[in-house]
């Protein structure tokens, strides 16, 4: 007999229960024309072109030559991860704190995700640790914005310049945020974006590429999009490479178009919120809340994070969290599930039993995961505890309330 496990949920279902005294994102402030634009598709019957014109607004409004739309963030960095077309056994270097999405593509395409630790205090990847990763077979470095927070990009790229290696983004999080004075999914070779529903530019899925490229974004629509296949006159289709048919729908590109109409506000009110509420929750003893760099103009935050210093309380995180929730805040909890090395179970069982690519060839050398692989944030998502639902629903008083919240839990919990 079969156990039956529960299964991972997503979008409004994995967030459904969650109550409290602050907002959530549910349900969703929706752009005044989403409707609109959902009744074009639906008169045209079907023939509308909802999805190029999404593609342009998209392009125009981060100033980038090409947006191609996807149906999510996870096939998005895949389309990227088969458009590089790097060699089975090729190292890319990802930021460990980060959603299996991320790594899929690369997975999929029997490429070998090595994780570099992150910096002491942040959820990011940086430079110092990416380097010590960097080998013979490093093709390319995958960075994650945790959070919205924009990794400290220039060292990074001017690393990837020195040692030629390509680097690209999973910016997902960070929609509309802007590193000196530059946007995500600007600042490298090409950006994956998700629009599913509890993102911060949420429809009712949906994902884009953005890049300057245009060798890399005609490649992403042959192998992503048009599965591989060029049209033969005459004949029709013959398949080139093995693709994919990642298209984002018409319905779902209408809801774009209208959220990005109003995204920019948004942004910019959660970011004023953001702020306030890190700096109230900084002033309570034993508390740190995630830093936001001096190089962020534009903070676009999909959630909010604190540590907390084991050595002032009498609990460890997951029962402040707990208390947390108990206390009001929605959401709350530890994302242990964030560590990718330790999270992915499946990676250091196939490099222990040498698994195609960890078999030798194409694998160069032996790999291990786990905790182990990155221990400086292993250690600090031991004490980190986020919530989801931040949003730009928050107000003043929020801010306000929330702080009061955590004041209250780490008062009841001191030593």
């Amino acid at each position: 007999m079969t156990t039956k496990k529960q299964r991972a949920k997503y979008g409004a279902a994995a967030f459904s229960g969650i109550e409290g005294e602050l907002p959530t994102q549910w349900p969703r402030t929706m752009g005044p024309n989403c409707m609109k634009y959902l009744q074009e598709v639906v008169d045209s019957g079907l023939s509308s072109d909802m999805v190029t014109r999404f593609e342009h607004a998209f392009a125009e409004a981060l100033g980038v030559k090409h947006c191609i739309a996807t149906p999510g963030c996870t096939p998005a960095l895949a389309v990227l991860a088969a458009a590089f077309d790097f060699e089975p056994g090729d190292e890319i270097i990802v930021g460990p704190v980060t959603d299996y999405g991320t790594i899929q593509g690369l997975c999929k395409e029997n490429y070998i995700p090595v994780f570099a630790d992150t910096a002491p205090g942040t959820v990011n990847a940086s430079a110092e640790p990416i380097e010590a990763c960097i080998s013979d077979r490093t093709r390319a470095i995958l960075l994650v914005h945790k959070t919205g927070i924009i990794c400290d990009m220039d060292p990074i790229n001017e690393l990837a310049e020195k040692h030629d290696l390509v680097v690209y983004d999973d910016a997902c999080q960070a929609v509309f945020g802007e590193y000196k004075g530059r946007l995500a999914g600007t600042l490298t070779k090409a950006a994956g974006f998700s629009f599913d529903a509890e993102k911060t530019m949420g429809s009712d899925v949906g994902g884009c590429i953005t890049t300057d490229d245009d060798d890399l974004a005609e490649r992403c629509r042959f192998v992503g999009q048009s599965r591989g296949a060029y049209s033969k006159p005459g004949y029709g289709r013959q398949h080139l490479v093995g693709g994919y048919a990642y298209r984002m729908t018409q319905c779902t590109a209408a809801i774009c178009l209208g959220q990005l109409e109003i995204i920019r506000d948004q942004v910019a009110h959660r970011d004023k919120m953001v702020r306030l509420l890190s700096r109230l929750i900084g002033e309570i003893q034993g508390i740190t809340p995630l830093p936001i760099p001096d190089y962020m103009n534009v903070y676009s935050p999909w959630m909010f994070g604190i540590s907390i210093d084991p050595e002032q309380f009498t609990c460890d995180a997951a029962e402040f969290a707990t208390q947390l929730v108990e206390a009001g805040i929605p959401g709350a909890g530890k994302g242990a599930y964030y560590l990718m090395p330790e999270a992915c179970i499946f990676l250091e069982e196939n490099a222990r039993k040498g698994v195609y690519p960890y078999s030798m060839p194409p694998a160069s050398r032996e790999y291990h995961y786990g905790a182990e692989a990155t221990p400086t944030a292993a250690a600090f998502l031991e004490n980190w505890i986020r919530w989801a639902t931040f949003c730009e629903k928050y107000t003043e008083t929020h801010c306000e309330i929330a702080a009061e919240m955590v004041r209250r839990v780490a008062d009841a919990n001191r030593c």
